[in-house]
This record gives C-alpha cells, sequence and structure tokens, in this order.
C-alpha cells in the first residue's frame, strides 16, 4: 500500500464569509498541491473541504498520514464523533443537529478505502506544511472577497 502524507488547512474571511481550502499530497518525494473555495462558507466547511479533496485526489487505497490544526475534524475523526452522529442520524450527544452533515458522511466513506493516521499541529505555529497550505486557503478566499 503506498504510504501518503496529507497536510491540509481552510480559511475563512468572517465566519460565515468567503472561505477557501488548501491541501498538499506528497508521495515518494514528490508534491502536489490542491485549493478551492467558496463565496460563503464557515472555516470548519473549509477545513472539512481540504480533508475530502485531499483523499479524493488519491487514485486507490494507501496508507495516509494526514496533518490538520482543525480539532473539529481531528477530533470528529479519532475521537469517533463523526461515526456516531451518523448512526444517531446526524444527532449529537447534546440532541443537537450535527453542523455539515453531508460533508461528514463524504468523509466517513473516503476514510473506509483509505488507512489513515490522523495528526493534529496546531496552526500558525511554524509548521511549514501547515503555513502553506494556509497561504493557499487564504488566497482561494480572496478571490472571493
Amino acid at each position: 500500500m503506498k504510504q501518503v502524507e496529507i497536510f491540509t488547512d481552510g480559511a475563512c474571511k468572517g465566519n460565515p464569509g468567503p472561505g477557501g481550502w488548501g491541501t498538499i499530497l506528497r508521495y515518494n518525494g514528490r508534491e502536489k498541491e490542491l485549493s478551492g473555495g467558496e463565496a460563503l462558507t464557515t472555516n470548519n466547511r473549509m477545513e472539512l473541504m481540504a480533508v475530502i479533496e485531499g483523499l479524493k485526489a488519491l487514485k486507490e487505497p494507501c496508507s495516509v498520514t494526514l496533518t490538520s490544526d482543525s480539532q473539529y475534524v481531528c477530533n470528529g475523526i479519532n475521537k469517533g464523533w463523526a461515526a456516531n452522529w451518523k448512526k444517531n442520524n446526524w444527532i449529537k450527544s447534546d440532541k443537537s443537529k450535527a453542523k455539515n452533515p453531508e460533508l461528514w458522511d463524504e468523509l466517513l466513506s473516503l476514510l473506509d478505502k483509505h488507512s489513515v493516521r490522523i495528526i493534529w499541529v496546531r496552526g500558525h505555529n511554524g509548521h511549514p506544511e501547515n503555513e502553506r497550505c494556509d497561504r493557499l486557503a487564504v488566497a482561494e478566499a480572496e478571490k472571493f472577497s
């Protein structure tokens, strides 16, 4: 199974507001940057989109180390929150509706195809790939400003 690294970040000018996401994929010494955005979105949606688009870019099942500065994404996966929300028809333990269920559902499906290890890093703390992803995301958000 191919070993791939994926680095992700999302950004939003206002929350909600114009947003962007950035992703770096690294395999066998080569890198590919992906990015995109939306005119009206939230930071959490952009964080999810960065992960989704990174995983969608993989053409076969891979062993992935995914690095994100989003506790929403990392905890949603690592702590099983998203899987529980789905199992409970997108209702959280406090009985409120889970946000972004369509994105979480897509992400959970992608996670089933790959072996993914999630690593959280503090944002804006000098992590080189996280800083690059942030620049990609901010540039995409600015296209809508």
